[in-house]
This record gives C-alpha cells, structure tokens and sequence, in this order.
C-alpha cells in the first residue's frame, strides 16, 4: 500500500492508504504503487483515479478533478497539492456543463493574449469536470 494525500487550498481531500494512484503529469499518466522510486513533478489538469485495493475493478475507483500542482513521492507517500480538486460525488453535470459552455463563450470573445489563455484554463478545468462527473454517472448505473 501506499499512503496517499490530496491536498487543496479548501482542505484535504483524501488521506488513506491506497493501492494504486493515476496522475496525469507534462508526460502523461502516470501510476503510482507501493515502493515507487522518489519522484517531484508537475500535475496537470486532469482526472487523478484512486484505486483503494488490488482487487478494485475500475467502476470501484474513486476520481478527482484536477487542475494541476505538484507531485511528490517519498517512502511510500504520494502527496499532490492542487488549487482545486473536486470528488466526482461533489460535481453537478448539469452545471459543469453551463460552466463548460460558459468558458467556450468566454473563449470565443477573447479580445487579447491573456483573456484567451485564462478562457483556455477555464474550458480545460471545466472539461475534466464534466468528464469525471460522467464517470459517475457510468459508474452508479
């Protein structure tokens, strides 16, 4: 097992032992398992999976919206400090979906550089919400 911690500025969002941890990293996924060697890198936005046991099926993990942060692995501790994280359970799709179309406005009237990076960051954060709360969805069928 490793021992994983989700902290976000409103508080911590998980802290338990788990058996496995996806990230998504500059690289790509990653996977996090007992006796992973030392690692600091990069979150990005996107959807971290927690995997409790061996044994879980993926319709038994848990997911997280994230938009990015910093990983850490030492000694069997996975710690990720984000801005945001939400819990697929805590994601409304019906407003996920209004901020997603919200953000592709805001996109779409950029005038400058800045606002259409900012609009950018908000249709992806938006997206990985709206996917994880689908992955809900499938998975309470």
């Amino acid at each position: 097992m490793i021992h994983f911690q989700l902290v976000s500025l409103s508080g911590t969002k998980f802290d338990d032992d788990v058996y496995e941890v996806v990230l998504p990293t500059l690289d790509g996924n990653i996977g996090v398992l007992k006796d992973h060697m030392p690692l600091v890198s990069v979150a990005t936005t996107g959807t971290i999976m927690v995997r409790r046991n061996a044994k879980d099926s993926d319709a038994q993990c848990e997911f997280y919206a994230t938009n990015g942060g910093v990983i850490e692995v030492s000694e069997n501790t996975l710690r990720v400090l984000v801005d945001e994280a939400d819990h697929a359970e805590e994601i409304n799709e019906t407003e996920a979906q209004k901020a997603l179309d919200r953000a592709h406005k805001l996109k779409a009237e950029a005038k400058d550089q800045l606002s259409l990076e900012h609009a950018q960051q908000l249709v992806d954060r938006q997206a990985v919400r709206l996917h994880v709360a689908s992955l809900k969805r499938r998975r309470n069928r």
